[in-house]
């Protein structure tokens, strides 16, 4: 913190580190009711609180199970890390859902990781998507996964940033 009570965040954005001012982000704690099942992805129950952004269930874009209970982050996470995903973006919810599951599907099969390795995907479609969730530790980046939380934007933006819907939904 500053002088002026500002809370400074570390943050990746396309592979750049930088620190970001809380003055500069809207930062608040929307957290997520999950029954007591989490290891079944049909029992996912989101509660959405006011001033939250909405957020694509498991369930809603088809989520395989994870291959072993998820394990709960520590405590409240550190940092905050940006990725892209690589490949074609999408601009609608249908397509966006199938390059999610296409990203847990790459992750499962093709790491032999227990579940899709980020807690948000975000789509140029401006949507959400739960990935892990707020309160599960990821697979994304080495050594700061137990104090981290990571979003994905999907497609290739190592030339270009992502549309304003997708930017405006991971300020959110």
């Amino acid at each position: 913190q500053d002088d002026n009570s500002d809370i400074w965040f570390h943050v990746d954005i396309a592979g750049q580190e930088v620190w970001a001012s809380s003055c500069n982000m809207v930062v608040q704690d929307c957290p997520t009711r999950y029954i007591e099942q989490p290891y079944d992805k049909n029992t996912t129950d989101q509660v959405q609180l006011p001033g939250c952004p909405p957020i694509i269930t498991r369930p809603e874009w088809g989520a395989r199970q994870p291959k072993q209970p998820w394990t709960p982050l520590p405590g409240v996470p550190s940092y905050m890390f940006i990725h892209h995903g690589a490949g074609g973006e999408c601009f609608d919810q249908h397509s966006c859902m199938e390059k999610v599951r296409a990203y847990q599907n790459y992750h499962m099969d093709g790491h032999g990781w227990d579940d899709i390795g980020y807690n948000f995907v975000v789509g140029e479609d401006g949507n959400a998507y739960e990935a892990r969730g707020w309160e599960r530790i990821g697979a994304h980046t080495k050594g700061y996964n137990t104090n981290g939380i990571a979003i994905c934007v999907i497609g290739d933006f190592t030339s270009k940033v992502p549309n304003d819907l997708a930017l405006t939904k991971v300020r959110q």
